[in-house]
């Protein structure tokens, strides 16, 4: 459980610092703290439930891309997300895949130093 709402803090500072880099594609409606933890929490809650199921039925697609297919699976999770949320407006699936990109190379950062320093 501690793993998890360190991962909901993971993704919505991940989330925040893209919208930063990316400022034309990702916006954040609401200023504060509290979108940017509901933003983390959908996040966390898509890719602790549906991304997995995505990845075994695509496992053919991800073989033949050389796993690159999991780029689109990470647009197409941010894209969802963007869906469910009003505070979260992704520009089109372009910029889901980049956010997506950057996304997982501020989580990795992350979680190798909080989840290391929470231990």
């Amino acid at each position: 459980m501690r793993d998890f709402i360190i991962r909901v803090f993971i993704n919505a500072i991940a989330i925040f610092l893209t919208s930063m880099l990316l400022s034309q594609g990702i916006t954040i409606r609401d200023d504060g703290v509290a979108p940017l933890l509901l933003i983390g929490l959908v996040i966390a809650l898509i890719n602790a439930t549906i991304k997995p199921v995505l990845k075994f039925l695509s496992c053919p697609l991800m073989l033949l891309s050389l796993g690159l297919f999991v780029l689109v699976i990470n647009g197409l999770m941010l894209m969802l997300a963007d869906y469910l949320l009003d505070s979260l407006t992704i520009q089109n699936f372009g910029w889901a895949v980049l956010a997506g990109i950057i996304m997982a190379i501020i989580s990795t950062v992350l979680e190798a130093v909080l989840l290391r320093l929470s231990r």
